[in-house]
């Protein structure tokens, strides 16, 4: 199905590794103009140069997103360097530190890095046919998960954020949803070292995935482009939940 996000613009926060890397290159291939950001310079010049040899403009700069000005300045960057904004993927996230160091870095990176975004991108979006805002949450912050930590409540407070903010932006024209991925698999990744380090912790997580196995980026990645694209374009106010049947709630 051609999703018709060729020719649109799309900003996404962590687009070097991951997830993010995942829906830049999806975006990418469905003929997405793709700019990216990341804390490493180096992988944000490879990613850029694969992205570009997918026949799309692409453009990065090294950001740190819990740096406010920075970010803005990317925002404005990326919209001059692509001529406007259509879409922006709200990715990045502060880790899973332990203590008052864990809260900072969430609030600042998850919460605040993800409210700046919105805000530097909105008069561009406010320009856009296809305005949409996607942010990137997580099952730890729908059902307890390990601990009570400032991860799961920060990436909690986001869907509240996407949820109320749908509501605000709908009548610009401007859709929001959010994504919460489960255990996704990434080699390099947290699980990949978990698997390799915390064997029990891994094969029971596994084991309590009714589908028996752990996501794919890539999998996450094209349930992002299909709610970027103008095909959803009557979906806001969504969570999708990719899990492979960990959470145990009844979602109505």
């Amino acid at each position: 199905m051609d999703l018709l996000l060729k020719g649109q613009r799309a900003l996404v926060t962590g687009g070097t590794k991951g997830i993010g890397r995942a829906i830049a290159n999806q975006l990418a291939d469905e003929g997405c103009n793709v700019s990216i950001c990341a804390r490493n310079a180096q992988g944000v010049d490879a990613a850029v140069a694969a992205l570009s040899a997918k026949g799309v403009t692409a453009f990065g700069q090294s950001v740190d997103v819990g740096d406010g000005e920075a970010l803005k300045a990317w925002v404005a960057a990326s919209a001059e360097a692509l001529g406007g904004i259509d879409c922006i993927v709200a990715n990045v996230s502060g880790g899973n530190k332990p203590g008052e160091e864990g809260w900072r870095a969430n609030f600042e990176h998850d919460v605040l890095g993800t409210v700046r975004c919105v805000e530097a991108a909105m008069p561009h979006l406010e320009n856009s046919k296809n305005a949409s805002i996607l942010i990137i949450s997580t099952t730890a912050a729908v059902e307890k998960f390990i601990g009570a930590g400032a991860y799961n409540a920060m990436k909690a407070a986001l869907l509240n954020y996407s949820g109320a903010l749908s509501q605000d932006l709908a009548p610009k024209g401007i859709r929001v949803n959010a994504i919460c991925p489960g255990p996704i698999f990434i080699e390099g990744g947290a699980w990949d070292y978990i698997k390799k380090n915390m064997t029990p912790f891994y094969e029971a997580t596994v084991a309590d995935i009714p589908l028996g196995r752990m996501g794919t980026a890539e999998e996450v990645a094209a349930q992002a482009a299909l709610l970027a694209s103008p095909r959803a374009a009557f979906t806001t106010g969504t969570n999708v939940i990719i899990d492979g049947g960990i959470t145990k709630r009844i979602q109505f």
